[in-house]
């Protein structure tokens, strides 16, 4: 790793710098902070104490789907006749992983740090903690210690880690979290995966693909919960019949390790043994040592934040949380776009020039609330924005409910025999507007964007019916589904 360089600090000694912007964390969010906050002009450094790069870089989004990618692409090809008998065999278990290593950039962070460089923001590698009010001590790792001060802004970016539960024999097993989950370098004979979120139904996916006998631990009585209940249900149907074994309802009391296999004891009194085990059990956040105690908060919380991304119950307005650390939206995706905004407040701030935040104003984040995207890299695919009928009930709207299937569209017959999928739109009734999207279906992951449109920018369903989808597509969904309202 090349040694930090020191650009636009004011210097005033070996360990003692002083930026307008200082940005706790290197992942995807803090990189562009730091880089909306230099293009705004202002002297920016961002401390970073593992790879640049972050999370989703190296143990999350980018290796989780050069896991998937395969496995969604063989699925997809088995549907298509003439190509069915050529993709039957098994997956080149050493190909995937090497491919998976290749777009981790075999967990060096080199052109990670040649981007940095580019757009002249600097970088000290070490562990970054609040001392007070605009000040920041940095352990490196040789030792030393660069004390750092910030004219306007000190942004945490530090994201979150694997939350992990109080089970006992935990501390025995060495479990695979998700990093792990993304980088092994074999394949488990038997995986447990406890959960039922994305990470648990994309990785059991993915390594039932490789080869590994999975069996899911979960304790709710369906996947993906917070999604439409249709969407995990066709998820859990995909999941089986690639041989996962999924059982509901189900709680794990004790772990132990012997003979290199992992017991697994059941609340039912039941026991399980495998290989490795996985817990996909949630998320807590980064923030248990940044010296939140130096300015009034409190270690290991959730840090609540304005929609400007200013953290409340600090004085001063100069601290900053921006990504999944501040809990709004955990995805890589929407803690880059706070991280847009953010840094455009920070540089309109220091320039005292005027803030925009009025809804979908240039420095609010607006989509926070109201257009959030996803998708699940499932065979088959989930991909929604915006709220789902449970959400829309309880927001106290007035909500039509369109449902079609997508099995009856054109597209969908070209995509492949056997297609099976559904799509629902949510129609606030009073605005006539849509304000929630969910597909379920292979291919669906290429249709959010177009639901995220809709949905951000608020298009009236007369003006939407002007939207025309090419034939045949999966896109003509839009077409079926506003004919159904349309009645």
């Amino acid at each position: 790793m090349r040694n930090e360089t020191v650009r636009n600090a004011a210097v005033t000694n070996e360990t003692t710098r002083t930026y307008d912007v200082i940005v706790i964390g290197g992942g995807p969010v803090g990189e562009n902070v730091a880089e909306r906050a230099r293009a705004a002009g202002l002297s920016t450094v961002i401390v970073e104490r593992e790879l640049l790069g972050g999370e989703c870089s190296f143990w999350a989004c980018d290796p989780s789907k050069a896991l998937l990618r395969p496995v969604v692409a063989r699925a997809d090809a088995s549907r298509v006749p003439g190509l069915d008998p050529a993709v039957a065999g098994p997956l080149d278990v050493e190909a995937v992983l090497a491919h998976r290593d290749k777009m981790s950039s075999y967990w060096k962070d080199e052109d990670q740090v040649d981007w940095l460089n580019s757009v002249s923001v600097d970088l000290i590698r070490g562990h970054g903690r609040l001392t007070g009010p605009k000040q920041v001590a940095v352990q490196t790792p040789e030792g030393d210690t660069v004390a750092l001060t910030a004219r306007h802004a000190v942004a945490v970016s530090t994201g979150t880690r694997a939350a992990l539960p109080p089970i006992p024999g935990l501390d025995t097993v060495r479990p695979w979290t998700s990093r792990e989950a993304t980088s092994a370098d074999k394949v488990p004979g038997r995986l447990a995966v406890v959960g039922g979120g994305v990470v648990a139904v994309e990785m059991a996916t993915a390594w039932q693909a490789l080869g590994s006998q999975v069996t899911m631990l979960v304790l709710d009585n369906g996947l993906l919960e917070r999604m439409e209940p249709f969407a995990g249900e066709l998820v859990t149907d995909g999941l089986r019949e690639a041989g996962v074994g999924i059982r509901f309802n189900t709680s794990v009391t004790s772990l132990a390790r012997e003979d290199g296999e992992v017991r697994i004891t059941l609340a039912d009194g039941g026991e399980l043994v495998a290989d490795e085990i996985l817990l996909a059990t949630g998320r807590a956040p980064q923030t248990h040592d940044v010296g939140l105690e130096t300015v009034g908060l409190t270690p290991g919380d959730w840090l609540s934040v304005d929609d400007t991304f200013r953290v409340t119950g600090v004085d001063g307005g100069w601290l900053y949380a921006v990504g999944d650390v501040n809990r709004r939206a955990l995805m890589t995706h929407q803690g880059k776009y706070q991280a847009r905004i953010a840094g455009a407040v920070i540089g309109a701030r220091a320039k005292k020039e005027p803030i925009d935040d009025a809804p979908w104003g240039a420095h609010v984040a607006t989509a926070d609330h109201a257009a959030v995207p996803q998708v699940v890299f499932t065979t088959p695919e989930v991909a929604s924005v915006g709220l789902t009928s449970r959400e829309a009930e309880q927001s106290g709207r007035r909500i039509e409910v369109v449902d079609y299937d997508l099995a009856q569209v054109a597209g969908a017959h070209q995509y492949g025999d056997d297609y099976r999928g559904r799509a629902r739109m949510l129609i606030d009734t009073d605005r006539n507007t849509v304000v929630g999207v969910t597909f379920a279906g292979p291919g669906v992951g290429e249709l959010v964007h177009s639901a995220t449109i809709a949905v951000a920018g608020e298009v009236p369903l007369d003006r939407l019916w002007h939207a025309v989808p090419a034939f045949p597509t999966l896109g003509e969904v839009w077409l079926r589904l506003l004919e159904t309202h349309r009645g």
